[in-house]
């Protein structure tokens, strides 16, 4: 009996598992697993910002971050995708599942830079395909609260329910780019470093199994201490995908380029460009006060053994 599915079977005639087993079986995993991280991810989002309001489960049907908890909902929620999303993945790629680690393991863990561009165009797919699907299931809730909200998608207030899709800077910054940039850039950084850390098996590797689930801690982490700025993108796929499909649905400038009056313009390449450049930080950083130690402590021991060698390097 076959271990391809019946349906592939049927479609290929059970041919085509070389590239299966190759680079197309590995970009099937990673649109797959990041369409999961967006179901899960700005699932929960959704839930806080129309679906709990417009169902009646809120104190009013305009009612949305008004407390810590509805940040703790977001944040666990977005622990649990991320977690949910490796699951998925995790067993054919390694589940990147974000171009900043995919980028980031090609400098610095001989990821094949030939997987790079499939690996990212893979997560940006999935990422708007779920958030497509995400529009049709919450349609009616969107629609709900921008009518008792008084606006428009492509208005300022449009910004709550755009908020399900993509990210935006804290109104403290007064538009100003600088700091978003940075707290992508750290964001992000941490998170490189962190899942490094988790997966290093020199290190105290998480066992049975556990490695996704710890790296959703991480990201509960991040989004609850530097998660207000800029609304912990810190994944330019998780961005980009469901912004481009807002954009397609209605949101206009509010969605691309990010631009709201008077309050921000041009966002968009933000939490693009921040988290490219924090994940290769994050990679350097741990490489640099942990990798690199725990690889020194290995080759000495390896050294100390009876009969190796003893030059020095």
């Amino acid at each position: 009996m076959s271990e391809i599915s019946p349906l592939r079977n049927a479609v290929r005639n059970g041919s085509g598992l070389k590239g299966l087993g190759g680079l197309w079986g590995e970009v099937m995993g990673e649109f797959l697993g990041t369409f999961v991280l967006i179901c899960f991810g700005d699932g929960v989002v959704a839930m806080a910002v129309a679906a709990l309001p417009g169902s009646g489960r809120a104190a009013t049907d305009t009612t949305i971050f008004m407390a810590a908890g509805d940040w703790l909902l977001i944040t666990w929620g977005w622990a649990l995708a991320v977690a949910m999303g490796v699951y998925v993945a995790g067993g054919v790629t390694g589940a990147h599942l974000n171009p900043a680690v995919t980028l980031a393991f090609a400098v610095r863990r001989k990821f094949a830079w030939n997987k790079v561009l499939p690996y990212i165009a893979a997560q940006v797919v999935g990422a708007f395909a779920a958030a497509a699907l995400l529009y049709v299931v919450y349609y009616n809730a969107i629609d709900a609260f921008n009518a008792a909200s008084k606006t428009q998608r492509n208005e300022p207030g449009g910004l709550a329910t755009f908020s399900i899709f993509a990210t935006f800077p804290a109104p403290y910054f007064h538009g100003n780019m600088t700091i978003p940039l940075v707290d992508q850039i750290v964001g992000t950084a941490f998170l490189v470093l962190l899942i490094a850390a988790i997966i290093d098996m020199r290190n105290l590797a998480v066992q049975a199994n556990l490695g996704p689930l710890i790296i959703g801690f991480a990201v509960a982490a991040i989004g609850m201490s530097f998660g207000a700025n800029a609304g912990y993108a810190i994944n330019p796929a998780r961005d980009f995908g469901p912004r481009l499909f807002a954009w397609m649905a209605g949101w206009g400038d509010v969605a691309l380029p990010g631009t709201v009056d008077g309050a921000f313009s041009w966002y968009f390449w933000v939490p693009i460009v921040g988290p490219l450049i924090g994940g290769v930080v994050g990679i350097f950083i741990y490489d640099w006060f942990i990798g690199d130690v725990l690889y020194a402590r290995r080759a000495l021991a390896e050294r100390a053994e009876p009969g190796a060698a003893t030059k020095e390097d």
